[in-house]
Order: C-alpha cells, then structure tokens, then sequence
C-alpha cells in the first residue's frame, strides 16, 4: 500500500538518506533539496529528484519555510518529512505545510508550540501530575524574586532560556553573589540565539541520568511508547552515546516512567513521533522536556524493538493508525549508538570541516551505520558536525559493548579529525561498562586525559587498516563510481 506518491525530505545528509530508505521500502517517491554546498552530496544523489535551495549558510536554505514548500508543490510532494534539527521542532513551517495542502509529517503545529515553551510545557505537565522539577513558575521578571526563589530551592540552581534546545544559554549557579549574571547571561545569549529573552530557573541536580522515553501516537487516540533510552554521555549539554535500554531501569521504575511518557503526550493531544526527557536521580525522574520530532537516537530504539519508526511516522501522518499495540512491542536485546562528529576532542570539540581522504566503513553482525559521506568527500563547515551515527546491537549490554569495540576498531576516516577516539575511551572505560554514567561523566572520569594515547593508536590502525586504499586517485575513482551509478538508476 502506498501512503503517499511523493515525499519531499526538508534537511540533509544522514538522515535525508535514512528517510529514503523507508520511503523507497514503501514505494514512494523522494524529493531531496540541497544548498550550493551539498549539491554534490551523496544524499542528493540517492533521491529520485532533487532541487537546489539557496546559498550555503542554513538562514538562506535548510531554514527558507517558504523556497521550501515551493519546491514541494513544484515537485508534487505531498507530505514533507523534516528529519530533525532545522525546521523539525518549528511551528511556523508545519502550520505553513497544513495551509499550503501539504501534510507535515510530524505533530500539529500547536502542539509544536505549546511544547516549545519550557515554561509552558512544565506547567502543563505538573497539571497532568507529572513529576517536575521545583522551581520558578514561569518566566523571571524581577532579579530580587528570583534569589529568593532560588534560595528557597537550595544551591545549586540552573537558569535556562524557554525557547529552543541544545543546552544553549544554560547557566549553573552555585552560590547566592553568581545569581544576578547569571540570570543576565542567559537572557542575552537566549534573546541571540532564539528572539525569546524568557529565562526560568530549576534546581540544579548534580550527578542526573538523561533518560528518554519514545512515544507515537496516532489521530485515532492510539499511544504506545517503545521503552526507554539512556542518553546521559553529553559534552555541552549536547548527547555523544546512547544506548537501549537504561542500564539501571526496572520494572517498576520503567512503568512508572513510562506511563508518565504517555500522560505527557495525552495531556497536548500528541500525534506522530515524540520523546519525553526525564532526569533521574536517587530513585527519583523529573519531566525536562518533549522533543517534537524524531529522534537522532531513533536507531537504538528501532534496533531493540524491531520497528521501522521513520516508516511508522509515514503510514500515522497518512491518517491510518499505528500499527501496533503495546502488548505487541516487546525489547529484545541492547543497543549502543556512537554519534561520530567532525570535530576535535582536545580542542574543546571544535569543528574540524574538510576533505575525507580515506574510509572505510565497519560491519559486521550487530552493526548499523547511518551516514552520508564517502572517501573523498569533503565535510562543509556550515553545518552540524555530526556526520554519522554507529550503531551496536547484542543479546545483553556486554554483547553490545564488545561489538562496539569492534566497530570502533574497524571505522577508518583520515583526513578530518573525529570523536571516534573518545567513543573508544568511553567504551573502554571501566565506570562505562559497570553502568554507571551521568550527565557529568566526561569530565568526571577525566576522560580528555586518556585521549592523546588513544588517538595516537586510532590513527596508526586507521593507517594499517587503510592499505588498500592508499591512492587518493583510487579513492575519488570508487566515491565518484559510486554515486556515478545512484545517478544512472535515479535515471532510468
């Protein structure tokens, strides 16, 4: 059965890839759009029409609402599928997608918005009873009111911004004299960073869990979750590993956690795919916040329960109810996902764009990898520096772990400088693998200390395991035979 004739997917790379798959496994149509600095992406390649957006920097493409379902009507697309990042979590763009006859593959744009607000958000899910953290009931106006509530809380506190995500414009603060600036700081870097100066404060937990809950839902008043995933190995707020499920989960604590997952997506009338972040701490979880989209770390999700979601997103926004119930998901397993990032783990993870001289992608049982890049291609510097996601899969955690091992061990990429020696500290790391993680374990477990030997030893094996592909002339030929052939069937 086809849902759709023609989707158009509105963001780049790896995930532009993964929606095609699930697309041309359902026999539909994809429209890939690229700016000047991808048209020569492998994603642009492997769909079946793709149309050219503006100019590199992502205010003049990835984030044109308006070029965008241009194209999409242009080309006949009916839906839009937005990945994640840009335009996912953006309320303006689906309810602009709705007017213009398109579906968005995604939530109403209302509850896209009510989510998007923390403020909000946390109000509505304290009158759902869910558990939140104590802190500010909306918005800070008066600095004199704030450090009373803050001091009411009990140091240490976290001031964050309302709108967007990321981490960005969270400031911790310790002590009763930091208050003040703090609170300034947040407002200014909120107000650059998302036109939305509102800031709030919570009490700050020291050593949390970042939990998560996968939830979809459909329009016929379905709501399943899918388990929960860990997600607590973070630098700058930002997740580097994941894994399913939480090492620490119980039966107990899973179904309390879980039905809380689902009274959140009840409460703002969800539909499609959602994830519910929780902190926990000492036996206790607390609602952070609801990511209106699909997930990166959808894949571990998908590895221990066996379902396709970027397939169930499609077949839910069509209109047609899930395709399963609770009784019938069942985890089967423990998965691991390594995001690999262009960037420099001993330079406070700066961006590190260019050209890829060597690779060579691991395999293997277990292993999935989601990417977008190839020997010779060359990583733009105006964009997310995620360029693939490494998944492991195994009958237990320690199954998991070793498969890992192996991945890392066999990933070769030379030419720009990744996180691919850190995921190999990590996952070596003996409080890593006893399961004992938090949101502060990078720098707890010094892990930066430990990388100028692994780094060493990862170029050396990356070297070796690189012999056959010595002639940079080799590699562009197989890279530019490769995507030579995607065109050639796009073709036909």
């Amino acid at each position: 059965m086809k849902y759709f004739e023609k989707i158009l997917i509105a963001n780049r790379g790896e995930i532009s890839i993964r929606v095609m798959r699930a697309c041309r496994e359902l026999g539909i149509d994809t429209v890939a759009i690229y700016s000047e600095a991808d048209k020569d992406s492998l994603f642009v390649h492997y769909a079946d029409e793709a149309f050219p957006v503006g100019p590199a920097p992502p205010s003049k493409s990835y984030l044109n609402k308006e070029r965008i379902v241009e194209v999409a009507k242009k080309a006949g697309a009916e839906a839009i599928h937005p990945g994640y990042g840009f335009l996912a979590e953006n309320a303006e763009f689906a309810r602009l997608c709705t007017e213009e006859g398109i579906t968005f593959i995604g939530p109403k744009s209302k509850t896209i918005s009510a989510m998007g607000s923390k403020i909000q958000s946390k109000q509505t899910m304290k009158n759902a009873g869910v558990p939140v953290l104590p802190g500010t009931e909306g918005g800070i106006d008066d600095l004199d009111t704030a450090a009373k509530i803050a001091n009411s809380i009990g140091y240490p506190v976290i001031v964050k911004a309302s709108a967007g995500g990321g981490g960005i414009g969270m400031q911790i603060v310790h002590d009763p004299s930091e208050i003040e600036s703090a609170i300034d700081g947040a407002m200014r870097i909120a107000e650059s960073a998302f036109g939305d100066r509102t800031v709030f404060i919570e009490k700050y937990l020291q050593k949390p869990r970042h939990v998560e809950v996968q939830v979809f839902c459909d329009e016929h008043k379905n709501r399943v979750h899918m388990f929960e995933r860990e997600c607590s190995i973070q630098r700058r707020h930002q997740k580097l590993i994941e894994e399913a499920p939480c090492p620490v989960m119980t039966p107990e604590l899973r179904e309390k956690m879980t039905d809380s997952a689902l009274r959140v997506a009840e409460a703002v009338n969800y539909v499609n795919a959602g994830t519910v972040e929780f902190l926990y701490d000492n036996g206790n979880y607390y609602f952070m916040e609801m990511n209106t989209r699909l997930q990166v770390e959808h894949t571990i999700t998908e590895l221990v329960t066996g379902i396709d979601i970027v397939k169930e997103q499609i077949i839910v926004a069509s209109g047609d109810p899930i395709e399963y119930g609770q009784e019938d998901i069942t985890l089967r397993g423990h998965a691991i996902e390594c995001r690999i990032n262009a960037e420099d783990p001993l330079n406070n993870f700066a961006a590190d764009p260019g050209k890829i001289t060597r690779y060579r992608s691991p395999g293997g049982p277990g292993i999935r990898l989601d990417s977008g890049i190839h020997a010779g291609y060359t990583i733009p510097p105006f964009y997310d520096s995620m360029i693939a996601k490494l998944c492991a899969w195994g009958m237990s955690r320690e199954y998991a772990i070793s498969r890992m091992r192996r991945a890392i061990y066999e990933y070769v990429i030379l030419g720009v400088k990744t996180t691919l020696p850190l995921h190999h500290a990590v996952i070596h790391n003996p409080e890593f693998i006893a399961g004992n993680t938090h949101t502060h374990f990078l720098q707890e477990e010094h892990i930066n200390k430990t990388l100028k030997r692994y780094i060493q030893e990862e170029e050396t094996r990356m070297t070796q395991l690189s012999t056959p592909l010595r002639s940079d002339k080799k590699v562009a030929a197989i890279a530019a035979g490769l995507v030579a052939v995607i065109e050639k069937n796009r073709q036909a």
